[in-house]
């Protein structure tokens, strides 16, 4: 793909090959196929395991996790 290609971004055959060129070239391809794994579509039901992992937290609970992480990242 070249620079002076004209870019059709409504051709997903075209993203998809200009997406993969980028992906390869800049990662390699052993790194282009771990960064494509990390999108894949998994298993069960995340909005139901969510719920039952996180019921008992409060949302004062997560602001005061999120302040600490950041007091002990700065």
């Amino acid at each position: 793909m070249s620079s002076k290609t004209a870019i059709d971004f409504r051709n997903p055959v075209w993203i998809h090959k200009a997406g993969m060129s980028v992906l390869q070239k800049e990662l390699g391809i052993v790194g282009a196929i771990d960064f494509l794994r990390q999108f894949s579509v998994g298993k069960g039901d995340y909005t139901a395991e969510r719920e039952q992992l996180f019921r008992e937290i409060t949302l004062d609970e997560v602001i005061k996790s999120v302040r600490a992480m950041e007091t002990e990242m700065a």
